[in-house]
């Protein structure tokens, strides 16, 4: 009797504990629960001041420590400053006391120095001496220094020859440092306030997208010469700059606009025979000259009278013609010289002297306009002469067209950088110089400028 009540009291105990456990446990859950995310984000979020006054504090907690970054920058370019300015004052003494013991290196004083009257003297005089300013009488072709054409991306040189390198791009650093620097004073000498004063009417800003091309020589003991070439404000204007560099800063020689509307050039091709030659080189002067350029006049001087039916019969039904006949042996000499005094008009045209077979574009005659200079300058443009299309093409069945042949490669021909026979000259220069001297024709069919 008593063992059963003592295991139905001891069941009740158990019991009893169980559900305190139980209870404990429960109550330790619910007091020990983390916050949940939604509740951390509501006073974040509910728009409250307390929302407001937390991001308050994080923004001006980043400004101090911006401004404290911004402080400690300050600070440090103030001391860098004042080292600086200790350095400058050290190397200053230095310089002063090996002046006065005259152990200074010559010419190291004027690293410090900004350039004098007598430094402007000599720069100006190195300018008045070279070629740009004034002409100089050399005693051969031998000793003449040829320019290098360049443009943004490509350098034309003809001292080392045509042959395998006709173009280079600038590698050497210096080099191209040296062309990018040019065109960046030349654009600083046309924008800058000066050169809006010289012409007012101009409202155009120039950018390198308007360099055309430059002409630089190095004459080595003067200095290096620049004549670059800008677009204007028409299709038909252009801005002609002249630089020279002496062994110093950059110089300005002049500027002038260059309008060719009224530049009008009068071809002039000595013709015998060849009748098919012709008709393309019409073809081609059509498509340029007429319909593209509209500034050219064509003057062809026959020799002979085998073939002149079909020459005459050739399309060339445009007011800008002429047609001399001589019933004289073929020469080239004979033939320019003719075709330059037969122009009659007072206008002092500028001379084309071109051959049949000539293959040349409007863009040859904008460079033909703008390096040609009555008094002054003389073009001899470089030509692409090209093999015989027969032998070059042999394996095709077909002649590709005239267009498909106009394609410069070492393997369809080379760069004539040894003739003078093409030129670009006024009418006045060629009579008061003197006759054209004859000339052997070339046994090469094509020519391309």
């Amino acid at each position: 009797m008593f063992k059963r009540w003592l295991l139905a009291l001891v069941a009740r105990v158990g019991l009893i504990v169980l559900g305190l456990c139980c209870c404990l446990s429960l109550f330790y859950l619910l007091a020990c629960k983390p916050a949940s995310r939604s509740s951390q984000q509501s006073p974040l979020w509910s728009g409250g001041a307390t929302s407001k006054e937390g991001y308050m504090a994080l923004l001006q907690e980043r400004e101090d420590s911006h401004r404290h970054y911004i402080n400690s920058l300050t600070k440090q370019i103030a001391q860098l400053k004042e080292a600086l300015q200790e350095r400058t004052q050290q190397l200053q003494e230095s310089l002063d006391k090996a002046k006065t013991k005259g152990i200074l290196p010559q010419g190291l004083e004027s690293l410090h120095k900004t350039p004098t009257q007598s430094d402007l003297k000599l720069f100006r005089s190195q300018l008045n001496q070279a070629e740009v300013n004034s002409g100089v009488k050399l005693p051969n072709e031998y000793a003449v220094i040829p320019f290098d054409i360049f443009t943004l991306r490509r350098v034309y040189q003809l001292e080392t020859g045509l042959t395998k390198h006709p173009e280079e791009r600038p590698v050497r650093k210096d080099r191209r440092d040296e062309l990018i620097g040019t065109v960046e004073t030349a654009l600083h000498v046309l924008n800058g306030p000066q050169q809006h004063m010289d012409n007012i009417r101009r409202k155009r800003t120039y950018s390198p997208s308007d360099f055309v091309e430059g002409l630089t020589r190095t004459e080595r003991d003067r200095g290096t010469v620049y004549e670059l070439m800008f677009k204007g404000d028409g299709p038909q204007d252009f801005t002609h700059l002249v630089l020279f560099r002496p062994f110093g800063p950059m110089m300005k020689v002049k500027s002038d606009s260059v309008d060719t509307r009224s530049m009008l050039i009068n071809i002039i091709v000595p013709l015998s025979k060849r009748p098919d030659t012709f008709r393309q080189f019409i073809n081609n002067f059509r498509e340029v000259c007429i319909k593209q350029d509209g500034r050219v006049h064509l003057t062809v001087v026959y020799f002979g009278r085998d073939q002149i039916d079909q020459v005459k019969a050739i399309e060339t039904r445009f007011r800008s013609f002429t047609l001399i006949q001589l019933n004289e042996e073929f020469s080239r000499g004979r033939g320019l010289d003719v075709g330059a005094r037969a122009w009659r008009r007072s206008q002092n045209v500028l001379l084309f002297f071109c051959d049949v077979d000539i293959h040349f574009t409007a863009d040859f005659l904008t460079s033909c306009r703008l390096n040609a200079e009555a008094g002054k300058k003389v073009y001899y443009p470089v030509l692409f002469s090209q093999y015989n299309p027969t032998i070059i093409y042999s394996n095709q069945t077909l002649l590709p067209s005239v267009q498909q042949q106009l394609v410069i490669r070492k393997e369809t021909g080379f760069w004539r950088d040894f003739g003078f026979g093409m030129t670009c000259q006024y009418r006045s220069d060629f009579i008061n110089i003197g006759n054209e001297k004859a000339c052997v024709i070339s046994n090469f069919p094509n020519f391309i400028i």
